[in-house]
């Protein structure tokens, strides 16, 4: 793997060539409830190390190439507050997913959120700046900060068939624009030498789209960032050898401390019997947080391989919960093999926690309104909302059933079980297909850790 960019800055930076300690202008203006980590430190360092050198290229582009769950919105945070420093006021958030859009809103204008990620207050040279959500650049003041937040798609519907009060190709010829893309593999179609039909169709809006606006004004940037990019692909590799500005990978962010530990627990019983088990696994883990004084509620996905499957399950499974008696309990403790169940089973008993009050707790906690599907795409905005703010004390989620819609760009701590309701595998010529990858970055959403202090 060739990462020829950040090999180079890491090199400096071990000599000492390259300032860690942000300026307090970023630090200022960032939630501190926030507390930046080192390794964001470093990224955020190395940007500003790389883009402050006279002999960058332009139009200037780099990807920030950091594990699912290590912050990446944190560090674009920062990013746009070093850059409005620099002059830049204008920027196009651009991403593949409406739910992304949704949750990215939440983190950049609703200082009410728990994961908003700016301080109340944004302060520069004693003039207090605001962050407005736009739909074009054509009122933008000298003085606050612009996003346009919007689908690589409709990115693409908006520019090629522009309407009243949007945005144009001619609002990129005399305005300088930070373009920041979200999960950014998915605009590199192009780069492909041999494309699906699906890619062909990226090929004609995204990429092109993309680049068209960004080689519009030489002082235009692009900030990518992603947790998944296929550097064993040639011309991808050779496309980001020299753009790759930071790499912080899964491995890592668990060797650092900052995830879960995962654990894969194989079941050959039915996929109700499956989802059965997670709830015994799940009220468990709430009970023992409980016992130790903390708010954690766990969460459990409920993962189906389609739409129709999943609409399916989620009937019979509101059902199953509705009629659950205590021989369903008997049966799953009779057959129990795994170590975390009997653990579980174990804590009810020495607990004198009956499968009678079990099944009561059961009822309550997972029944309907306890459970939301996100599996369409035109799901409420409210609903967006809710799966991303599954911390929050009011919400009282604990059940999410789902196919791929939560694969990228979902922010959540309190997930602990993530239920695979099917059997087959995806695997095309030895190697991975998307659908396994797909599950790959769920887990990496799973894997986030969900920080608790039991001690002073």
């Amino acid at each position: 793997m060739d990462l020829k960019l950040y090999d180079e800055l890491n090199t400096l930076s071990k000599h000492g060539h390259i300032k860690i300690e942000l300026p307090d202008y970023i630090i200022n203006n960032l939630n501190e409830t926030f507390e930046l980590r080192a390794y964001q430190k470093e990224s955020i360092g190395y940007f500003i190390h790389h883009f402050s050198e006279e002999q960058k290229q332009k139009p200037y582009e780099v990807l920030f190439n950091m594990a699912t769950g290590s912050g990446k919105t944190l560090v674009m945070a920062a990013d746009i507050l070093y850059l409005y420093e620099h002059g830049y006021r204008n920027f196009i958030f651009f991403v593949n997913s409406t739910n992304i859009i949704e949750k990215t809103k939440q983190n950049f204008l609703n200082s009410y959120s728990s994961k908003y990620l700016f301080a109340k207050k944004i302060i520069f040279n004693d003039q207090e700046i605001k962050i407005k959500k736009v739909n074009s650049f054509e009122t933008s003041n000298k003085v606050d900060i612009h996003i346009l937040f919007i689908t690589i798609q409709g990115l693409h519907v908006t520019l090629n068939f522009p309407k009243e009060n949007s945005i144009t190709f001619e609002d990129f010829k005399d305005k300088k624009i930070v373009l920041l893309s979200d999960e950014a593999h998915h605009i590199n179609a192009m780069t492909k030498n041999t494309l699906t039909n699906e890619e062909k169709l990226e090929k004609k809006s995204w990429e092109m789209t993309v680049n068209k606006i960004f080689n519009a004004n030489s002082d235009n940037l692009l900030l990518e960032f992603t947790a998944t990019i296929d550097l064993d692909h040639p011309a991808i590799n050779a496309k980001y050898n020299d753009k790759i500005i930071y790499y912080y990978d899964l491995k890592q962010f668990r060797v650092d401390g900052f995830s879960k530990e995962v654990k894969v627990l194989q079941s050959d019983v039915a996929p109700m019997q499956r989802a059965l088990q997670s709830l015994l696994i799940s009220q468990n883990r709430r009970k023992v947080a409980e016992k130790n004084h903390l708010l954690i509620k766990p969460v459990i996905l409920m993962k189906s391989k389609t739409i129709a499957e999943s609409e399916k399950f989620e009937k019979e499974f509101h059902n199953k919960i509705k009629n659950l008696k205590i021989g369903d309990l008997e049966k799953i403790k009779k057959k129990s093999r795994s170590n975390v169940l009997q653990n579980a089973f174990n804590y009810f008993d020495s607990n004198n926690i009956s499968f009678a009050n079990l099944i009561i707790e059961i009822k309550e906690d997972f029944g309907e309104d306890k459970c939301i599907s996100v599996n369409s795409k035109n799901d409420s905005e409210n609903k967006q909302i809710l799966v991303n703010t599954l911390e929050d004390k009011s919400n009282a989620i604990r059940i999410i059933f789902v196919v791929d819609k939560l694969n990228e760009g979902w922010d959540v701590l309190n997930l602990f079980d993530i239920v695979r309701l099917y059997d087959t595998r995806d695997v095309q010529h030895g190697k991975p297909g998307k659908k396994t990858i797909a599950e790959a970055q769920l887990i990496g959403r799973g894997a986030r850790y969900c920080p608790f202090e039991i001690r002073d």
